[in-house]
């Protein structure tokens, strides 16, 4: 038996000539966060719809919670919760009723339902907007109450798909808390992003994947050291002698930090050398992505499931 709350084996589907997935393979264990980073079009969102029943794959195998996907779809879907790209909310009830009305679909007792959406109300702090339509509510207070209409059930297993895309930076950060205290609390998490920052905070383990199949696996910090690891910049000052005419920017990978810095410092200047600035950088999301993929995270656009 596998210890796996989230399993995939061999996923594939296509639409036509495009294959959306490819051979995916994919474990999460229970309790934690899995980060699954892709270029758009990598099939992210087509192994999410697999794995929460809506879309059935061409081949291969599935679990969730230890429930075959594709044998018993309304087992695993009383198991999940589910916030995608979009808000799924009816604009037209306030925040308490589109709990109440999630959680009614979860057949979740009418009293244990209220109580449960009050106590998410409160936590996701939209107490004052409660009894508002969802269309007076912005973005970020309606990817809040989504979230929330994916927990009225209390599943074991959730899946965030791009949950913080469109968010600004303030709103990003409160739900990254929010995923956190979700996985602090023992809830499976499987999350789909773009943003490496995000995987680098939340994941305990990341899955970069493309053209349908995984082709990294590790945590933030190994990804990186993948792509070359952090490097040392040194910008030279447009006077000196030794700038070149294309580029003054130099980049050198390095194993350590130890007294690098320091010392090139001291050798900098004792080449007579003028520099701008000087210091060690990490490979950014672009420069994960182009290395592993071969094209920008924003390349492409995923094909509807």
């Amino acid at each position: 038996m596998s210890s796996a709350m989230i399993e995939a084996t061999g996923l594939h589907k296509s639409f036509g000539d495009t294959h959306a997935l490819a051979g995916l393979d994919l474990d999460v264990a229970e309790g934690t966060i899995l980060g699954v980073l892709g270029p758009n079009g990598a099939g992210k969102t087509t192994a999410v719809r697999v794995l929460t029943t809506l879309t059935r794959p061409d081949a291969g195998q599935a679990t969730v919670a230890g429930i075959d996907v594709l044998r018993h779809p309304a087992q695993v879907r009383a198991k999940i919760g589910v916030a995608g790209q979009y808000a799924a909310l009816d604009e037209l009830l306030t925040g308490f009723e589109n709990l109440e009305m999630v959680g009614r679909l979860y057949r979740v007792a009418p009293d244990v339902v209220r109580r449960r959406a009050k106590a998410l109300i409160e936590r996701f702090e939209l107490t004052d907007a409660a009894r508002r339509p969802v269309k007076t509510y912005s973005g970020g207070m309606r990817r809040r109450l989504d979230l929330g209409a994916a927990l009225i059930a209390e599943p074991p297993v959730i899946f965030l798909d791009e949950p913080t895309t469109g968010l600004d930076p303030k709103g990003r950060l409160s739900m990254w808390d929010l995923i956190a205290e979700l996985a602090r609390g023992g809830t499976t998490v499987l999350l789909t992003t773009q943003y490496l920052e995000e995987a680098d905070q939340l994941a305990d383990d990341i899955a970069v994947i493309d053209h349908g199949r995984v082709i990294a696996r590790g945590t933030a910090n190994e990804l990186k050291r993948q792509v070359g690891g952090e490097r040392l910049e040194v910008t030279i000052g447009e006077g000196s002698a030794r700038a070149d005419a294309e580029s003054r920017r130099v980049s050198v990978a390095v194993a350590s930090h130890g007294a690098l810095l320091t010392h090139a410092i001291r050798e900098l200047d004792r080449a007579k050398v003028e520099v701008d600035d000087i210091g060690f950088r990490r490979p950014t999301l672009d420069e994960v992505f182009l290395s592993l993929t071969g094209r920008p995270a924003e390349d492409s656009v995923e094909v509807p499931a």
